[in-house]
């Protein structure tokens, strides 16, 4: 837990090959030269994700409210719930891998009305 504490410890594990990219983009067919998506980490690297094909998936930067850009806020905001000792790191990885939504919706929600909607769909 110390290492994803400290400052610029993704840049230091982050390492997903274009190669690895494109075959990430197949699997979930999508075409690897859209700029819609990004190869994204289920559970982030700053919460001690792995470079895994197991943990990417292609995750759009435009879908309507729960795009790329939202979960980014939640993972740092779950890792500092983290490094401050407000969560513990298997509770953080537990909630962001299963249902990165609900995990907003519990830990941050800064959208109230989208939580809202959301969580009354998925009871």
């Amino acid at each position: 837990m110390e290492k994803i504490c400290l400052s610029g410890y993704t840049s230091t594990v982050r390492n997903v090959s274009n190669a690895t990219k494109r075959k990430v983009f197949e699997s979930y067919n999508v075409d690897p030269k859209s700029d819609q998506f990004e190869v994204d980490h289920l559970i982030s690297l700053e919460l001690g994700g792995s470079n895994s094909m197991r943990n990417l998936w292609p995750q759009s930067y435009y879908t309507e409210t729960w795009n790329a850009r939202v979960k980014d806020v939640l993972e740092h905001h779950l890792n500092r719930m983290v490094c401050d000792g407000k969560i513990s790191l298997e509770e953080a990885q537990k909630a962001i891998a299963t249902d990165w939504i609900a995990a907003y919706c519990k830990y941050y929600n800064k959208l109230p009305a989208s939580c809202a909607t959301y969580m009354e769909k998925v009871k």
